[in-house]
C-alpha cells in the first residue's frame, strides 16, 4: 500500500499560519547605543588608553543569559562604540574578580571559541536573517562567523578586520577595528544596525552575559538584540581587490603500488600561477572571478571510517572562493566540492531592498558524479569537462520570513542535469516555524556505458544508473514544522524524493524514499547546584520507498545533562524495529549511544562518541551483527601556545548468530601544533589507518598576515604496510610551497 501525500498535515500547517498574527507578540522598544564620530583613527591597542574612549556612551552587559535567564551578571563588562570615515570601533572593559581563572590561548584564527571572549553580532540590514559575529579573546585572537537566526554559524567565513587585547590585574580589555569596506549594508544616509553584545566566561559553567535580555522562549540571539545608531554618511564600495598566488610542488610515487620493490620516482617540479579579482561597486554588490584558481587542500581531510557505509561521504569545504555566499545555499542539493577542478569561476552577489541574489558559474576540468539510489550511491571520477551555473534568489518578508528560488545546472558533453527549487520559512506565534523546499530535476545522461555501466535500477521506473543516454525527471519535497521554546521543543519533518530525482551539483546520495521524522523535547534549567540543564527528547522516524514498502522504523529516546565542569553527557537507547536492505528484513536491533564532552580545566578537553550493540551489516547477504562504532579525542593545551590533540576511531562488527568477524579496525590521528603568534604556527599531523594499513605524515608551516595574505610550506607523506617481509614503504610523497597576497586598490 502506498503512503499517501500528507495533504491533511499541510492543511493543518496552513491553518496555523493563518491564525499566527493573533498570537504574535509585539516586541518592546529595543535599547540603543549611539556610536561617537571621531575625526582621526584610534590606535589599535588593547588598553583603551586614548582619551576619546571616555567621551563615548557606555553600555553594560548586566544580564546573565546562560545558564541563567536574565539574572544579574557575575562580572562587570563595559562596552563603548566609536567610528570614523573608514572604521567602526568597539572597546571592551572586562572586569574579573578572579583574573587567574581567565581561560585564554594563543591559537590560529577561529580557534579560541572555548576561551574567554567578547562577541558582537551585527545585522546591518535589520532583517533578522543573517548577521556577522566577531569575537576576540584576552590575547587578541580573533574569530569571525556568519550566523543565521536559526542558530547556524559558519566558522569558515573570514573577513578583513583587526583586534587587540591585554590581560591586567583587574581582568582584561579589548578593541575591535572593523573596516566599513568589509561589511555589506544599504546606501541609507543614516544607518541603524541591529547589535548584540555577548561576553563568555567559561568557568564551572559556560556563562554568557548580554547587553540586552535574552529570553529562552524567544529563539535567536539577534532577535532580542539592541540597536546601534548614529552611523552617518558611511561609505563602502568602489573597492577592487586582487588576490594572486604562486605555488610550487614536487610529487613522487612508487612505480607499482602492488610491488614494494618497484622503485620510487619523483616528477619534475610543478609551478602554478593564478589569482582572483573582486570588485565591489557598492556596499551591497560584489563581483568576483578567478582564473586557474588554486583550490588545493592545504590540510588533508581527516580520514573517515567508510566500512559498512553504502552512501558517499561528505567532506568539509575549505576552498576560499566557494566559501563566499554559501550561506545562501545551505541545502544538500548543492555541494561545492562537486565542482572538482575548475579552470575559471565567477560570481555576482548582491542585495537590493528585500531581494538578495547570486549567480555563480564555473568550468570544471575533471567532473565527478554522485549517482544516488535507494540503498546505495556511486561516485564516478572522470576527466570530463563540464559547465556549472548556479542561481539563487532570496526575498525577505520580515519577521524572519522569506521566499527563495534556486537553479542548479550542469552541462557536460551531450548530457546535463538541471534542478529547479523553491524554498520558504514562515514564523508564527513567536517561536513556531513552517519551512520547506520543493525541487524538480531534469537529467540527460551521458551515453558512455564504458564510463559507468551499473544496472542498478531507479525503483520501478525502468531507468537505471548506467550512463546510457537516458532522459528523465524527478521531484523532491522537504517540509518541516517546528517550535523552539524555553521548555518544550518540537520538530516534525516530511521528505519525499522520487526514484529519478538527481542533482549533479549536490551531495544527495539517496533518493526513492519517503520519510517521516518526529522529535519532541523538553528542557529543565538550573536543576540543582550541579546540573545546569537537563533535557529529554525522542527521535523517531519511518522510511518508505516510492512504492510504500517500509525501509526503516527507528525510535531513539535520549536524556542529556549539562553539568558543572563544562561537561555534557548524553545517553540514548536506539531501537531499530526494522531495517530493510537487499530484500532482507533485519529487525529488533538494540543499541546504546553515548556522547560526552568535558573541559574541567583550560588545559584539558575530552570528547567521546560511541554506539554499542546491534548494527545492520550491509553486504550481499545482509544480516544483524553485534559490535561498536566509537571515536574519542583528547586535547591538551600544554602551554598557551603548544597544543596536542590525540584522536581515535574504531569500528568492529561480527555476526550476531554466527560470531563471524565482519570487520575490525582503527584510525589513530595525532596533531602537534605550536602557535608562535596569531599569524604563525607549525603543525604536524600523524595518522594511521588500520583498515587501509597506511601511515601518513603532514607537516605544515603557516603564516597568515590576514585571512587572505598567506604563506604555506609543507609536505604530505603516505606509507603503506606491505607486511612482515617489507614493513612500511613510502608510496606517495609531496612537497609544496604557496604564497598568496591580497592587494587592495
Amino acid at each position: 500500500m502506498k503512503v499517501k501525500y500528507p495533504l491533511a498535515a499541510i492543511a493543518w500547517c496552513l491553518f496555523f499560519m493563518t491564525q499566527a498574527t493573533s498570537f504574535a507578540q509585539v516586541p518592546a522598544e529595543k535599547p540603543a547605543v549611539n556610536a561617537l564620530k571621531i575625526d582621526k583613527p584610534v590606535e589599535l591597542s588593547g588598553k583603551l588608553d586614548n582619551p576619546v574612549w571616555a567621551l563615548a556612551e557606555t553600555i553594560e552587559l548586566n544580564y546573565e543569559v546562560l545558564p541563567g535567564e536574565n539574572t544579574p551578571a557575575p562580572q562587570k563588562t563595559e562596552v563603548k562604540v566609536l567610528y570614523d570615515d573608514k572604521y567602526l570601533y568597539f572597546g571592551f572593559i572586562c572586569l574579573d574578580s578572579n583574573p587567574e581563572q581567565i581561560r585564554a590561548n594563543i591559537t590560529d584564527r577561529d580557534g579560541m571559541t572555548a576561551d574567554d571572549f567578547v562577541l558582537v553580532g551585527i545585522d546591518t540590514y535589520g532583517d533578522y536573517q543573517k548577521y556577522y559575529e566577531l569575537a576576540v579573546n584576552p590575547y587578541g585572537i580573533k574569530a569571525d562567523l556568519l550566523a543565521s537566526n536559526g542558530g547556524n554559524e559558519d566558522l569558515s567565513f573570514d573577513m578583513i578586520w583587526d583586534a587587540a587585547a591585554e590581560i591586567n590585574s583587574k581582568g582584561w580589555t579589548a578593541m575591535m577595528r572593523i573596516p566599513f569596506s568589509s561589511l555589506n549594508f544599504s546606501s541609507a544616509e543614516e544607518q541603524n544596525w541591529v547589535l548584540a553584545i555577548i561576553r563568555c566566561l567559561p568557568r564551572a559553567s559556560r556563562i554568557q552575559t548580554s547587553w540586552t535580555p535574552q529570553y529562552k522562549n524567544i529563539p535567536g540571539l539577534i532577535t532580542q538584540a539592541g540597536v546601534l545608531k548614529g552611523l552617518k554618511n558611511i561609505k563602502s564600495g568602489g573597492n577592487v581587490e586582487l588576490l594572486p598566488y604562486l605555488m610550487g610542488q614536487k610529487n613522487g610515487s612508487i612505480a607499482n603500488p602492488a610491488s614494494p620493490n618497484s622503485g620510487f620516482k619523483y616528477d619534475p617540479v610543478l609551478g602554478r600561477l593564478g589569482g582572483g579579482i573582486k570588485y565591489s561597486p557598492s556596499a551591497d554588490l560584489a563581483i568576483d572571478a578567478v582564473i586557474n584558481p588554486d583550490f588545493s587542500q592545504i590540510e588533508a581531510d581527516a580520514t573517515q571510517i567508510s566500512v559498512n557505509t553504502t552512501f558517499a561521504l561528505q567532506y568539509e569545504e575549505k576552498r576560499p572562493f566557494f566559501l563566499t555566499g554559501r550561506d545562501l545555499l545551505q541545502t544538500p542539493m548543492y555541494y561545492s566540492r562537486s565542482i572538482n577542478d575548475p579552470l575559471v569561476a565567477g560570481r555576482i552577489l548582491g542585495k537590493t531592498g528585500a531581494l538578495t541574489y547570486m549567480y555563480m558559474g564555473a568550468q570544471d576540468r575533471n567532473t565527478v558524479f554522485i549517482i544516488p539510489g535507494r540503498e546505495n550511491s556511486s561516485t564516478i571520477a572522470t576527466d570530463k569537462k563540464s559547465i556549472d551555473n548556479i542561481g539563487r534568489l532570496w526575498y525577505d518578508l520580515g519577521n524572519e520570513n522569506y521566499l527563495g528560488a534556486m537553479i542548479l545546472a550542469r552541462n557536460i558533453g551531450d548530457g546535463h542535469n538541471y534542478v529547479f527549487g523553491a524554498d520558504w520559512k514562515y514564523k508564527f506565534w513567536t517561536n513556531w516555524y513552517f519551512s520547506g523546499e520543493t525541487f524538480l530535476s531534469q537529467t540527460k545522461e551521458l551515453n558512455e556505458p564504458t564510463l559507468f555501466n551499473s544496472q542498478r535500477g531507479f525503483g520501478t521506473t525502468g531507468f537505471n544508473a548506467a550512463f546510457n543516454g537516458e532522459e528523465y525527471s524527478g521531484t523532491g519535497i522537504h517540509l518541516n514544522l517546528s517550535k523552539r521554546g524555553r521548555d518544550f521543543g518540537f520538530s516534525a519533518t516530511y521528505n519525499n524524493f522520487s526514484p529519478t530525482y538527481m542533482t549533479y551539483s549536490g551531495m544527495f546520495p539517496n533518493n526513492d524514499y519517503q520519510q517521516f521524522v518526529f522529535q519532541p523535547s523538553y528542557t529543565f534549567y538550573n536543576v540543582n547546584s550541579f546540573v545546569d540543564r537537563l533535557y529529554f527528547y525522542l527521535l523517531s522516524y519511518a522510511n518508505f520507498d516510492s512504492e510504500g514498502g517500509r525501509k526503516a522504523l527507528i525510535f531513539q529516546p535520549a536524556i542529556h545533562f549539562v553539568v558543572k565542569g563544562l561537561t555534557n553527557f548524553e545517553i540514548s537507547y536506539l531501537y531499530t524495529a526494522e531495517d530493510f536492505y537487499r530484500n532482507t528484513s533485519m529487525k529488533n536491533e538494540k543499541s546504546i549511544v553515548i556522547n560526552a564532552s568535558t573541559r574541567p580545566v583550560k588545559e584539558f578537553t575530552l570528547f567521546f562518541n560511541g554506539t554499542f550493540g546491534d548494527f545492520s551489516y550491509y553486504s550481499s547477504t545482509p544480516e544483524v551483527g553485534y559490535g561498536h562504532n566509537l571515536s574519542a579525542s583528547i586535547q591538551l593545551n600544554l602551554t598557551s601556545q603548544l597544543n596536542l590533540s590525540l584522536d581515535y576511531s574504531r569500528a568492529r562488527l561480527s555476526g550476531k548468530k554466527t560470531d563471524e568477524l565482519f570487520y575490525d579496525g582503527n584510525i589513530y590521528r595525532g596533531i602537534v601544533k605550536y602557535q608562535f603568534s596569531e599569524a604563525l604556527f607549525f603543525r604536524t599531523i600523524l595518522q594511521y589507518d588500520s583498515f587501509e594499513k597506511n601511515f601518513q605524515i603532514y607537516p605544515l608551516l603557516s603564516y597568515k598576515l590576514n585571512a587572505f595574505t598567506t604563506f604555506f610550506a609543507g609536505a604530505t607523506s603516505n606509507y603503506l604496510n606491505y607486511g612482515e617481509n617489507y614493513g612500511f614503504r613510502n608510496t606517495e610523497q609531496q612537497y609544496f610551497v604557496k604564497i598568496q597576497y591580497l592587494i587592495g586598490i
